[in-house]
């Protein structure tokens, strides 16, 4: 069967069992009980409970509830109560940065549905889209919403701006003629479609599909068949924390068999393997990383970009490909005049001289010979018009003025098949007529020219001079105008035979320019190791222009087309994407299959872009970027991250709050690790010499509860540098435990271990078991304060301004000291925690082991620093 368009006004009418003059209201209750309602299907949203559950999916956190639930079935109800309180205060956060994300989201929508003019009983009425029916006739004009998806049975030079559909971002031209061959979406010149607007003309069409079946709809079902990604963090986590659990698990079982073959009893050995494991594994590290995402998403909404998805904070630091499309995102969608072209003259859009007679006339024209307004900053009309009308803004000529001048006394209208329209004027008390349309049509009407000498005939080499500026511009992206003029007899009436033996004028050239700040934010993401691509429904020649001037493309051969990779295998399109800046004329399963290519070659993708035919690539890259401003609810719902300034610039502030965000989440996974090392040597050591257990569990609980999570929270909140952004991004796979991590982690954790060892030694020597093991957790718990300081950089930072200059780092320190200080010298705390009183001699050497524990690991840093600048310097020899 033929598709719509290519079927005649008159037959797809009969398709759809409708008439010009519209259906009646018992034809429009018919067509709803099949069709349904015009509106798109409402993806099912979670409940609060179910976003609360599903926080508890983590591996770690099941390991944790296990342990919870033996320690209260074992008696111990301190350490189960503990376990189940740090869990659920990491849910409840989760929670709530979701929710919150949600309805910040929410205050971006807006709330009014389009409304529609539609021939109902014999007459136009205006009414909610929502009502609208396959069949129904709708009436057009300029300014209005495409309610649904149609086809034109009625044409007055209909232009139709469809970039948030297709990514183009010139106004379409409208016609009724019918396509013989299938075509893609934006060249199907006589439908129209759901979400694009009239920017010129009027027009009558009859609605086709509705809903679901709309093209925009077509692209909703399309995001629900693409699976969301998981960040690299969240991947990362995740198999950390089962690889970490099941490393401890195995070290507890071992001590546990260790403790019962010297004769503990089953009961007590086992109570202390739990107590140790819940020691070990890191609990706080879930909530520390929600904490630390937390704190980057309210710093980024500060920098207007809304986080959907608290994972992404990080997930953006660690792109390697932002898939960028064009239209809004990289350009300011809106037409903007570039250049005149005027006697023989190039004339940049910022060099016009309005004192000039020539260039002053050529201004007049372009707002006289135009159908558009700009009032109050509201434009209407089509973009190339307004594009005219705010170059006299920007010049101080303000279009009424002009307009009130030389009112308009007649007009040819622009229709598709002339290719230019007429208006006519008394200018220097003469009758003008002034022409502008496409430079080809106008020249085959052109006899003379106008010089600064005066008019005289136009010769063969001015014509081929015209041209060569014209396919000039023309290369370089930028749609060109021909204005013409002619004077016209007193009381004339206009016929379509004046508009020949022309004057020619001049030529304005515009384009949707690259923002500002897009060329800037292009070369901090090449620096940055990123590689910046675009993705556009725009033509190939406009897309490359655009991507040269920014700085994502060096040659022409790195820019193709939808066609050129239609046919291409997924293998083949693997191998053709690290060759290609731009891609142009593309549909949205391209957008997807150009995503998925770079995600098979091991990278880790952004996709940024405002339009509903944008929302499936969103959706299906690692990180999706909409825009907040122009981006359509579609594309908001399908993205993780939501720009409120449309700023692409913003997208790599945020990349190097991601980075900055994932360097202190490394830095209290460091912190928590080597902690929790040096316990577990510390146990070890004394269990295979035969020494007393040296920890109680309470000094574990207290260990975790104050000395583990405030300055691990004040880690991750690491003041923001930008050097992060001279590294390169790490690879898609690597694991947040590489080598060089865990040499750290085992050489840091070595040192507190020792130190602690040798406290307990001195302690156990003076008075036995128990000052022993309040040595022991004295020094333990200040070295792990002190060890803050060491994890805020891979180089020494004593003696360095570095040392104090995060306020929450010493503030937990602080808070941490006076603490474990009163735990060891006020007696009426030493039953609670199961310690002796100590003197001040005693808490010196307790202080001095632990201060000793940073000398020795700032030492080894500065070792390791020299080290690598030397093994650096040799390389380069």
């Amino acid at each position: 069967m033929k598709q719509i368009y290519q079927q005649t006004p008159e037959e797809v009418l009969k398709h759809v069992n409708s008439r010009e003059s519209g259906l009646t209201g018992e034809e429009v209750k018919k067509a709803r009980e099949i069709y349904g309602w015009n509106e798109l299907a409402e993806g099912k949203k979670k409940s609060i409970p179910q976003i609360f559950f599903e926080q508890y999916r983590d591996f770690l956190v099941l390991i944790l509830i296990a342990s919870a639930i033996i320690s209260g079935a074992l008696g111990d109800m301190e350490s189960a109560l503990v376990i189940l309180i740090v869990i659920t205060i990491n849910a409840i956060l989760g929670t709530v940065q979701t929710i919150k994300a949600e309805q910040s989201l929410q205050s971006l929508k807006t709330l009014a549905g389009p409304e529609a003019k539609v021939s109902r009983d014999g007459r136009v009425v205006q009414l909610p889209a929502r009502e609208l029916v396959i069949g129904d006739i709708i009436l057009l004009e300029a300014g209005d919403m495409i309610p649904a998806d149609g086809r034109l049975i009625e044409n007055a030079s209909l232009k139709l701006d469809e970039s948030a559909l297709t990514g183009e971002s010139l106004a379409v031209e409208k016609s009724l003629d019918t396509l013989s061959a299938e075509v893609p979406l934006g060249d199907r010149t006589n439908m129209l479609f759901s979400g694009s607007f009239v920017t010129y003309g009027r027009g009558r069409a009859v609605v086709t599909a509705i809903g679901m079946q709309t093209e925009v709809g077509k692209i909703a079902g399309l995001l629900k068949s693409t699976s969301e990604k998981q960040t690299p963090l969240q991947v990362n986590l995740e198999a950390f924390g089962k690889k970490l659990s099941i490393l401890i698990l195995l070290f507890c079982g071992i001590l546990f068999a260790l403790s019962v073959f010297r004769g503990e009893q089953p009961g007590n050995a086992f109570l202390f393997a739990v107590a140790l494991a819940v020691a070990a594994i890191p609990e706080a590290l879930s909530s520390i990383v929600t904490i630390v995402l937390s704190f980057g998403t309210q710093k980024m909404a500060k920098e207007h970009a809304i986080i959907r998805k608290l994972q992404a904070v990080e997930g953006l630091g660690s792109v390697s490909i932002i898939c960028s499309d064009k239209t809004g995102t990289l350009t300011q969608n809106k037409m903007t005049v570039e250049d005149y072209y005027i006697d023989e003259k190039r004339i940049p859009a910022s060099a016009i001289d309005v004192m000039d007679p020539a260039q002053r006339y050529l201004l007049n024209c372009s707002i006289l010979c135009n159908d558009s307004t700009n009032e109050n900053g509201v434009e209407i009309g089509d973009p190339t018009e307004t594009a005219l009308i705010n170059l006299g803004s920007r010049c101080g000529i303000h279009a009424a003025e002009v307009r009130s001048a030389y009112p308009r006394n007649g007009e040819l209208p622009f229709d598709s098949e002339r290719k230019m329209m007429s208006t006519l004027h008394k200018i220097d008390g003469e009758n003008r007529l002034i022409v502008k349309g496409a430079v080809d049509c106008l020249l085959e009407r052109t006899e003379q020219i106008w010089t600064k000498d005066g008019v005289r005939e136009m010769t063969a080499d001015d014509k081929e001079k015209i041209q060569k500026q014209n396919q000039k511009f023309s290369m370089e992206g930028l749609r060109v105008l021909a204005f013409t003029y002619r004077p016209l007899p007193e009381e004339h009436l206009l016929t379509a035979e004046d508009e020949n033996h022309l004057i020619f004028l001049g030529l304005i050239a515009m384009m949707d320019p690259p923002r500002e700040e897009s060329k800037a934010a292009v070369a901090e993401c090449i620096r940055a190791g990123i590689r910046p691509v675009m993705i556009t429904g725009d033509h190939k020649i406009t897309a490359a222009a655009i991507a040269k001037r920014i700085g994502i493309l060096q040659d022409l051969s790195e820019a193709c087309e939808g066609t050129d990779i239609e046919h291409l295998s997924d293998e083949e399109l693997k191998s053709l994407v690290p060759n290609i800046s731009v891609y142009a004329r593309v549909s949205p399963e391209h957008k997807i299959r150009i995503v998925r290519a770079w995600q098979e070659r091991g990278m880790i993708v952004a996709m940024t872009g405002d339009g509903v035919n944008d929302a499936p690539a969103l959706k299906q890259a690692d990180i999706g970027v909409a825009m907040g401003i122009t981006g359509t609810e579609v594309a908001k719902d399908a993205a993780a991250m939501v720009l409120t300034d449309d700023n692409f610039a913003t997208i790599v502030k945020a990349v190097e709050n991601g980075r900055n965000v994932y360097r202190n989440i490394k830095y209290a996974i460091q912190f928590l690790l080597s902690g929790n090392f040096g316990a577990i040597l510390t146990v070890l050591c004394a269990s295979i010499a035969g020494f007393p257990v040296p920890f109680a569990p309470v000094h574990l609980l207290f260990i975790n509860l104050l000395t583990d999570s405030l300055p691990a929270i004040a880690l991750g909140v690491e003041p923001h540098s930008s050097e992060v952004m001279k590294e390169k991004p790490r690879a898609a796979g690597e694991s947040i435990l590489t080598k060089d991590f865990l040499n750290k982690i085992g050489l840091e954790g070595l040192v507190i271990g020792i130190m602690t060892m040798v406290g307990f030694l001195t302690g156990y020597h003076q008075n036995g078991a128990l000052l022993g093991s309040t040595y022991a957790f004295g020094t333990l718990c200040l070295s792990r304060l002190f060890h803050g300081f060491n994890c805020k950089s891979d180089h020494p930072v004593l003696f360095t301004s570095r040392f104090f200059h995060n306020k929450w780092l010493l503030g937990a320190f602080a808070l941490g000291a006076v603490l474990i200080t009163a735990v060891l010298t006020l007696p009426s705390l030493h039953l609670l925690f199961k310690v002796e009183s100590l003197n001040l001699t005693q808490l010196g050497q307790v202080y001095l082991y632990a201060v000793t524990s940073l000398l020795l690991i700032q030492a080894l840093k500065w070792i390791r620093m020299k080290l690598k600048k030397n093994g650096e310097h040799n390389g380069s020899k």
